[in-house]
Protein backbone atom coordinates (compact mmCIF):
# COMPACT_ATOMS: atom_id res chain seq x y z
CA UNK A 1 0.00 0.00 0.00
CA UNK A 2 1.40 3.29 -1.02
CA UNK A 3 2.55 5.98 2.13
CA UNK A 4 -0.14 8.79 1.60
CA UNK A 5 -3.01 5.79 1.31
CA UNK A 6 -1.93 4.63 4.64
CA UNK A 7 -1.82 8.65 5.71
CA UNK A 8 -5.25 8.91 4.41
CA UNK A 9 -6.61 5.36 6.47
CA UNK A 10 -4.73 6.80 10.03
CA UNK A 11 -6.24 10.01 9.61
CA UNK A 12 -9.65 8.92 8.74
CA UNK A 13 -9.78 10.73 5.92
CA UNK A 14 -12.75 10.21 2.97
CA UNK A 15 -12.77 11.81 -0.38
CA UNK A 16 -9.70 13.39 -0.13
CA UNK A 17 -6.13 13.34 -1.66
CA UNK A 18 -3.11 13.47 0.68
CA UNK A 19 -0.45 15.06 -1.11
CA UNK A 20 2.94 14.91 1.19
CA UNK A 21 3.38 14.58 4.85
CA UNK A 22 6.54 16.53 6.58
CA UNK A 23 7.37 16.32 10.23
CA UNK A 24 8.58 19.37 11.52
CA UNK A 25 10.44 20.47 15.16
CA UNK A 26 12.35 18.12 17.38
CA UNK A 27 11.88 16.74 20.74
CA UNK A 28 8.74 17.42 22.63
CA UNK A 29 7.81 20.31 20.16
CA UNK A 30 7.16 17.72 16.91
CA UNK A 31 4.06 18.45 14.43
CA UNK A 32 2.64 16.55 11.33
CA UNK A 33 1.65 18.53 8.87
CA UNK A 34 -0.57 16.74 6.21
CA UNK A 35 -0.84 18.40 2.67
CA UNK A 36 -4.02 17.50 1.79
CA UNK A 37 -6.73 18.59 -1.03
CA UNK A 38 -10.83 17.99 -1.59
CA UNK A 39 -11.38 14.49 -4.20
CA UNK A 40 -12.49 16.01 -7.60
CA UNK A 41 -16.11 15.38 -6.79
CA UNK A 42 -15.99 17.56 -3.11
CA UNK A 43 -14.63 20.70 -5.28
CA UNK A 44 -15.81 24.05 -5.44
CA UNK A 45 -18.80 23.49 -3.27
CA UNK A 46 -20.38 25.84 -1.08
CA UNK A 47 -19.21 25.34 2.47
CA UNK A 48 -23.12 26.14 3.89
CA UNK A 49 -24.98 24.45 0.96
CA UNK A 50 -22.64 22.04 -0.85
CA UNK A 51 -23.71 23.47 -3.64
CA UNK A 52 -21.46 22.99 -6.71
CA UNK A 53 -20.32 26.97 -7.39
CA UNK A 54 -18.25 28.72 -9.56
CA UNK A 55 -14.61 29.77 -7.93
CA UNK A 56 -14.53 33.37 -6.97
CA UNK A 57 -10.64 33.59 -5.50
CA UNK A 58 -8.08 32.07 -4.03
CA UNK A 59 -9.12 33.18 -0.55
CA UNK A 60 -6.75 33.54 2.23
CA UNK A 61 -4.54 30.89 0.39
CA UNK A 62 -3.13 27.92 2.82
CA UNK A 63 -5.02 27.36 5.71
CA UNK A 64 -4.63 24.15 8.52
CA UNK A 65 -6.91 22.66 10.60
CA UNK A 66 -6.20 21.21 13.57
CA UNK A 67 -6.75 16.88 13.55
CA UNK A 68 -6.48 14.67 16.36
CA UNK A 69 -2.84 14.18 18.06
CA UNK A 70 -0.76 11.23 16.79
CA UNK A 71 0.16 9.77 19.67
CA UNK A 72 1.93 12.87 21.61
CA UNK A 73 2.28 15.24 18.28
CA UNK A 74 0.44 17.66 17.31
CA UNK A 75 -1.38 16.81 14.22
CA UNK A 76 -2.43 19.64 11.02
CA UNK A 77 -4.07 19.08 7.78
CA UNK A 78 -3.01 22.16 5.29
CA UNK A 79 -5.01 22.61 2.27
CA UNK A 80 -5.68 25.65 0.08
CA UNK A 81 -8.93 27.60 1.19
CA UNK A 82 -10.98 28.97 -2.18
CA UNK A 83 -14.24 30.99 -2.22
CA UNK A 84 -16.74 30.21 -4.39
CA UNK A 85 -19.62 32.45 -5.30
CA UNK A 86 -22.81 30.30 -4.29
CA UNK A 87 -26.09 31.43 -6.00
CA UNK A 88 -27.84 31.14 -2.25
CA UNK A 89 -25.58 32.46 0.02
CA UNK A 90 -22.88 34.39 -1.52
CA UNK A 91 -19.14 34.58 -1.67
CA UNK A 92 -18.01 32.06 0.70
CA UNK A 93 -15.17 29.39 1.80
CA UNK A 94 -15.07 26.43 -0.28
CA UNK A 95 -16.18 23.13 1.41
CA UNK A 96 -13.74 20.66 2.45
CA UNK A 97 -14.91 17.27 3.47
CA UNK A 98 -12.33 16.50 6.61
CA UNK A 99 -13.93 19.73 8.67
CA UNK A 100 -16.85 21.33 9.13
CA UNK A 101 -17.69 25.36 7.90
CA UNK A 102 -15.94 28.12 9.80
CA UNK A 103 -13.96 26.10 11.78
CA UNK A 104 -10.18 25.39 12.39
CA UNK A 105 -10.50 21.83 13.73
CA UNK A 106 -11.61 18.68 11.46
CA UNK A 107 -14.72 16.58 12.31
CA UNK A 108 -12.78 13.78 13.53
CA UNK A 109 -11.48 16.43 16.51
CA UNK A 110 -14.84 18.31 17.26
CA UNK A 111 -16.85 15.22 17.10
CA UNK A 112 -14.07 13.61 20.18
CA UNK A 113 -13.97 17.08 21.55
CA UNK A 114 -18.38 16.36 21.97
CA UNK A 115 -18.21 13.22 23.14
CA UNK A 116 -15.59 13.94 25.93
CA UNK A 117 -17.86 16.44 26.98
CA UNK A 118 -20.78 14.71 27.06
CA UNK A 119 -19.05 11.88 29.41
CA UNK A 120 -16.45 13.42 31.36
CA UNK A 121 -15.67 16.89 32.89
CA UNK A 122 -14.21 20.32 31.75
CA UNK A 123 -10.76 19.81 33.20
CA UNK A 124 -10.31 16.50 31.62
CA UNK A 125 -11.45 17.28 27.85
CA UNK A 126 -9.34 20.62 27.90
CA UNK A 127 -6.73 18.78 29.03
CA UNK A 128 -6.95 15.81 26.53
CA UNK A 129 -7.81 17.82 23.72
CA UNK A 130 -4.75 20.36 24.31
CA UNK A 131 -7.30 23.49 24.03
CA UNK A 132 -9.35 26.14 26.08
CA UNK A 133 -12.68 25.12 27.59
CA UNK A 134 -13.75 27.95 25.45
CA UNK A 135 -13.29 26.78 22.26
CA UNK A 136 -14.85 23.28 23.60
CA UNK A 137 -17.86 25.19 23.84
CA UNK A 138 -17.60 26.62 20.31
CA UNK A 139 -16.83 23.14 19.12
CA UNK A 140 -20.15 21.70 20.73
CA UNK A 141 -22.30 24.90 19.28
CA UNK A 142 -20.95 23.41 15.35
CA UNK A 143 -21.22 19.89 16.49
CA UNK A 144 -24.99 20.42 17.85
CA UNK A 145 -26.24 22.52 14.79
CA UNK A 146 -25.24 20.21 12.10
CA UNK A 147 -26.87 17.36 14.37
CA UNK A 148 -30.17 19.37 14.62
CA UNK A 149 -30.41 19.52 10.87
CA UNK A 150 -30.30 16.04 10.25
CA UNK A 151 -33.36 15.08 13.53
CA UNK A 152 -36.31 17.17 13.35
CA UNK A 153 -36.59 17.26 17.12
CA UNK A 154 -39.82 19.18 16.93
CA UNK A 155 -41.39 16.24 14.81
CA UNK A 156 -44.55 14.41 16.14
CA UNK A 157 -45.06 16.55 18.96
CA UNK A 158 -48.02 15.87 21.23
CA UNK A 159 -47.83 16.08 25.22
CA UNK A 160 -44.63 18.55 25.84
CA UNK A 161 -43.93 20.60 29.17
CA UNK A 162 -42.43 23.80 29.74
CA UNK A 163 -40.22 25.36 32.25
CA UNK A 164 -37.56 27.71 33.00
CA UNK A 165 -34.14 26.67 34.89
CA UNK A 166 -31.29 29.09 36.08
CA UNK A 167 -28.29 28.65 34.45
CA UNK A 168 -26.03 31.69 35.88
CA UNK A 169 -26.02 33.89 38.56
CA UNK A 170 -27.62 38.06 37.69
CA UNK A 171 -31.08 36.42 36.68
CA UNK A 172 -29.91 34.25 34.21
CA UNK A 173 -32.59 31.65 32.78
CA UNK A 174 -33.21 29.26 30.12
CA UNK A 175 -36.67 28.20 28.62
CA UNK A 176 -36.77 24.31 27.93
CA UNK A 177 -39.90 22.08 26.31
CA UNK A 178 -39.33 18.31 26.73
CA UNK A 179 -41.44 15.60 25.09
CA UNK A 180 -43.07 14.56 27.31
CA UNK A 181 -43.22 10.90 25.33
CA UNK A 182 -39.82 10.02 24.88
CA UNK A 183 -38.34 12.00 27.68
CA UNK A 184 -36.29 14.28 25.82
CA UNK A 185 -34.66 17.44 25.65
CA UNK A 186 -36.92 19.21 22.22
CA UNK A 187 -35.88 23.24 22.33
CA UNK A 188 -34.20 25.13 24.79
CA UNK A 189 -33.32 28.99 24.52
CA UNK A 190 -31.98 32.03 26.95
CA UNK A 191 -34.70 34.04 28.16
CA UNK A 192 -37.79 33.68 30.48
CA UNK A 193 -40.79 35.00 29.21
CA UNK A 194 -43.52 35.02 26.81
CA UNK A 195 -41.17 36.03 23.68
CA UNK A 196 -39.14 33.23 24.21
CA UNK A 197 -42.23 30.65 23.77
CA UNK A 198 -43.49 32.38 21.43
CA UNK A 199 -40.11 31.61 19.55
CA UNK A 200 -40.58 28.20 20.05
CA UNK A 201 -43.89 28.00 18.75
CA UNK A 202 -42.22 29.62 15.60
CA UNK A 203 -40.10 26.78 15.36
CA UNK A 204 -42.61 24.13 15.80
CA UNK A 205 -44.91 25.72 12.68
CA UNK A 206 -48.55 26.58 12.72
CA UNK A 207 -49.86 23.22 11.22
CA UNK A 208 -47.87 21.40 14.19
CA UNK A 209 -49.16 23.59 16.92
CA UNK A 210 -52.51 22.41 15.97
CA UNK A 211 -51.07 18.20 17.00
CA UNK A 212 -50.28 19.94 20.82
CA UNK A 213 -52.77 17.86 22.75
CA UNK A 214 -51.22 19.00 26.31
CA UNK A 215 -48.23 21.52 28.18
CA UNK A 216 -47.54 20.91 31.26
CA UNK A 217 -46.28 23.39 33.18
CA UNK A 218 -46.05 25.70 36.19
CA UNK A 219 -48.62 28.52 36.87
CA UNK A 220 -46.78 31.43 35.34
CA UNK A 221 -48.75 34.01 33.16
CA UNK A 222 -46.39 34.46 30.30
CA UNK A 223 -46.69 30.40 29.74
CA UNK A 224 -50.31 30.20 29.93
CA UNK A 225 -50.58 33.15 27.47
CA UNK A 226 -48.44 31.74 24.57
CA UNK A 227 -49.97 28.45 24.76
CA UNK A 228 -53.51 30.07 24.48
CA UNK A 229 -52.14 32.17 21.69
CA UNK A 230 -50.50 29.64 19.53
CA UNK A 231 -51.87 26.29 20.39
CA UNK A 232 -55.91 26.89 21.85
CA UNK A 233 -56.77 23.95 21.32
CA UNK A 234 -54.38 22.36 23.99
CA UNK A 235 -55.12 21.38 27.65
CA UNK A 236 -53.07 23.11 29.73
CA UNK A 237 -51.87 20.85 33.22
CA UNK A 238 -50.87 22.86 35.83
CA UNK A 239 -47.65 21.16 37.68
CA UNK A 240 -49.38 19.35 41.13
CA UNK A 241 -46.13 19.71 42.92
CA UNK A 242 -46.62 23.78 42.67
CA UNK A 243 -50.07 23.61 43.81
CA UNK A 244 -49.17 22.11 46.61
CA UNK A 245 -46.08 24.25 47.68
CA UNK A 246 -48.47 27.02 47.42
CA UNK A 247 -50.53 25.51 50.16
CA UNK A 248 -47.25 24.70 52.09
CA UNK A 249 -45.85 28.23 51.87
CA UNK A 250 -49.41 29.48 53.12
CA UNK A 251 -48.89 26.95 55.98
CA UNK A 252 -45.97 28.48 57.16
CA UNK A 253 -46.85 32.06 56.39
CA UNK A 254 -49.68 31.16 58.93
CA UNK A 255 -47.54 29.41 61.60
CA UNK A 256 -44.90 32.71 61.22
CA UNK A 257 -47.33 35.08 61.90
CA UNK A 258 -48.52 33.84 64.90
CA UNK A 259 -44.77 33.17 65.83
CA UNK A 260 -44.79 36.89 65.42
CA UNK A 261 -47.89 38.08 67.12
CA UNK A 262 -46.73 35.28 70.18
CA UNK A 263 -43.68 37.41 70.38
CA UNK A 264 -45.09 40.81 70.50
CA UNK A 265 -47.34 39.48 73.50
CA UNK A 266 -44.23 38.49 75.33
CA UNK A 267 -45.38 34.89 75.07
CA UNK A 268 -42.05 32.91 74.94
CA UNK A 269 -43.18 29.67 74.93
CA UNK A 270 -45.82 29.98 72.63
CA UNK A 271 -43.13 31.33 70.43
CA UNK A 272 -40.69 28.25 71.49
CA UNK A 273 -43.03 25.97 70.30
CA UNK A 274 -44.50 27.34 66.96
CA UNK A 275 -40.86 27.74 65.97
CA UNK A 276 -40.67 23.93 67.07
CA UNK A 277 -43.59 23.10 64.89
CA UNK A 278 -41.96 24.36 61.38
CA UNK A 279 -41.10 20.55 59.87
CA UNK A 280 -44.51 18.95 61.54
CA UNK A 281 -46.42 21.03 59.67
CA UNK A 282 -44.20 20.79 56.69
CA UNK A 283 -44.22 17.02 56.03
CA UNK A 284 -46.47 14.34 54.97
CA UNK A 285 -48.39 12.88 57.08
CA UNK A 286 -46.86 9.47 56.44
CA UNK A 287 -43.59 10.73 56.49
CA UNK A 288 -43.80 12.37 60.39
CA UNK A 289 -41.24 10.26 62.97
CA UNK A 290 -42.96 9.64 66.43
CA UNK A 291 -42.15 12.97 67.93
CA UNK A 292 -43.52 15.11 65.14
CA UNK A 293 -46.82 13.27 65.36
CA UNK A 294 -46.34 13.98 69.00
CA UNK A 295 -45.72 17.92 68.32
CA UNK A 296 -48.58 17.90 66.17
CA UNK A 297 -51.08 16.65 68.35
CA UNK A 298 -49.73 19.19 70.42
CA UNK A 299 -50.65 21.80 67.74
CA UNK A 300 -54.18 20.40 67.56
CA UNK A 301 -54.81 20.79 70.87
CA UNK A 302 -53.45 24.60 71.63
CA UNK A 303 -53.17 26.40 68.10
CA UNK A 304 -56.23 26.10 65.96
CA UNK A 305 -55.89 28.57 63.18
CA UNK A 306 -52.34 26.63 62.22
CA UNK A 307 -54.44 23.25 62.81
CA UNK A 308 -56.96 24.06 60.69
CA UNK A 309 -54.05 25.60 58.10
CA UNK A 310 -52.53 22.17 58.39
CA UNK A 311 -55.65 20.51 57.27
CA UNK A 312 -56.40 22.92 54.42
CA UNK A 313 -52.81 21.49 52.92
CA UNK A 314 -53.40 18.16 53.47
CA UNK A 315 -57.29 18.46 52.08
CA UNK A 316 -55.51 19.61 48.82
CA UNK A 317 -52.91 17.43 48.53
CA UNK A 318 -55.94 14.64 48.49
CA UNK A 319 -57.03 15.74 45.38
CA UNK A 320 -54.26 14.26 43.39
CA UNK A 321 -55.15 11.15 45.14
CA UNK A 322 -58.53 10.87 44.18
CA UNK A 323 -59.71 7.27 42.49
CA UNK A 324 -61.40 9.77 39.36
CA UNK A 325 -61.59 13.03 38.26
CA UNK A 326 -64.94 13.36 39.18
CA UNK A 327 -64.35 12.79 42.53
CA UNK A 328 -61.01 15.23 42.58
CA UNK A 329 -63.38 17.47 41.29
CA UNK A 330 -65.79 17.28 44.24
CA UNK A 331 -62.50 17.38 46.93
CA UNK A 332 -61.36 20.42 44.96
CA UNK A 333 -64.78 22.45 44.85
CA UNK A 334 -64.83 21.29 48.56
CA UNK A 335 -61.36 22.86 49.38
CA UNK A 336 -62.34 26.38 47.77
CA UNK A 337 -65.84 26.25 49.62
CA UNK A 338 -63.79 25.85 52.76
CA UNK A 339 -60.46 27.93 51.32
CA UNK A 340 -62.86 30.79 51.24
CA UNK A 341 -64.64 30.79 54.05
CA UNK A 342 -61.95 29.90 56.70
CA UNK A 343 -60.81 33.16 57.99
CA UNK A 344 -57.26 32.71 57.67
CA UNK A 345 -55.68 35.69 54.60
CA UNK A 346 -53.43 33.07 53.44
CA UNK A 347 -55.48 30.68 52.29
CA UNK A 348 -58.44 33.31 51.25
CA UNK A 349 -55.46 34.57 48.75
CA UNK A 350 -54.14 30.67 47.83
CA UNK A 351 -58.21 30.17 47.13
CA UNK A 352 -58.40 33.18 44.34
CA UNK A 353 -55.53 31.38 42.32
CA UNK A 354 -56.25 28.51 43.11
CA UNK A 355 -59.89 29.21 41.25
CA UNK A 356 -57.88 30.78 38.19
CA UNK A 357 -56.32 27.65 38.12
CA UNK A 358 -58.84 25.49 38.58
CA UNK A 359 -59.13 24.13 34.84
CA UNK A 360 -55.01 23.55 34.36
CA UNK A 361 -55.29 21.62 37.76
CA UNK A 362 -58.14 19.31 37.49
CA UNK A 363 -56.75 18.63 33.71
CA UNK A 364 -53.43 17.68 35.43
CA UNK A 365 -55.62 15.16 37.18
CA UNK A 366 -57.35 13.68 34.62
CA UNK A 367 -54.26 13.60 32.33
CA UNK A 368 -51.93 12.27 34.85
CA UNK A 369 -49.72 14.99 33.59
CA UNK A 370 -46.95 16.90 36.00
CA UNK A 371 -43.15 18.63 34.97
CA UNK A 372 -41.50 15.93 36.59
CA UNK A 373 -40.28 14.93 33.51
CA UNK A 374 -39.43 18.40 32.76
CA UNK A 375 -37.76 18.64 36.60
CA UNK A 376 -35.68 15.64 35.78
CA UNK A 377 -34.05 17.50 32.40
CA UNK A 378 -33.40 20.65 34.61
CA UNK A 379 -31.35 18.32 36.80
CA UNK A 380 -29.36 17.21 34.43
CA UNK A 381 -28.86 20.64 33.20
CA UNK A 382 -27.81 21.54 36.48
CA UNK A 383 -24.96 18.56 36.98
CA UNK A 384 -23.88 19.99 33.59
CA UNK A 385 -23.78 23.43 34.82
CA UNK A 386 -21.71 22.23 37.77
CA UNK A 387 -19.46 19.65 35.73
CA UNK A 388 -18.72 22.01 33.16
CA UNK A 389 -18.07 25.12 36.43
CA UNK A 390 -20.72 27.42 34.19
CA UNK A 391 -20.31 28.36 30.93
CA UNK A 392 -19.32 31.79 28.75
CA UNK A 393 -22.78 31.62 26.72
CA UNK A 394 -26.17 29.96 27.03
CA UNK A 395 -25.15 29.04 23.35
CA UNK A 396 -22.51 26.48 24.51
CA UNK A 397 -25.03 25.24 27.89
CA UNK A 398 -27.75 24.46 25.26
CA UNK A 399 -25.55 23.09 22.82
CA UNK A 400 -24.29 20.36 25.51
CA UNK A 401 -27.68 20.48 26.84
CA UNK A 402 -28.92 19.00 23.67
CA UNK A 403 -25.83 16.75 22.78
CA UNK A 404 -26.30 14.91 26.23
CA UNK A 405 -30.35 14.82 27.03
CA UNK A 406 -31.94 14.87 22.83
CA UNK A 407 -29.28 11.66 21.80
CA UNK A 408 -27.06 14.00 19.04
CA UNK A 409 -23.98 13.34 21.07
CA UNK A 410 -22.05 11.62 17.87
CA UNK A 411 -19.99 8.64 18.18
CA UNK A 412 -16.32 8.46 18.54
CA UNK A 413 -14.21 8.60 15.55
CA UNK A 414 -14.23 5.35 13.41
CA UNK A 415 -16.68 3.37 16.07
Amino acid sequence: MRGIRIWARLLGLRDSVVEDVTVNGAGEEVEVVVQVRPGWRQRDRCGLCGRRSARFDRGGGRRRWRSLDLGTSFCWLEADAPRVSCRRHGVVVARVPWARHDSRFTRAFEDQAAWLAVNCSKTAVAALMRCSWRTVGTILERVCGEARLKVDLLSGLRSIGIDEISHRRGQRYLTVVVDHHSGRLVWAAPGRDRQTVLAFFDALGEERCKQIESVSCDMAGWIASAVAERAPQAERCVDPFHVVQLATDAVDEVRRELWREARREKNLTLAKDLKGARFCVWKNPENLTDKQQAKLAQVQKLNGPLYRAYLLKEQLRQIYQADTPEQAERLLDGWLSWAKRCRIPAFVKLARTIVAQRDGILAAVRLGLSNARVEQINTQIRLITRRAYGFHSASALIALAMLTLSDLCPPLPGR
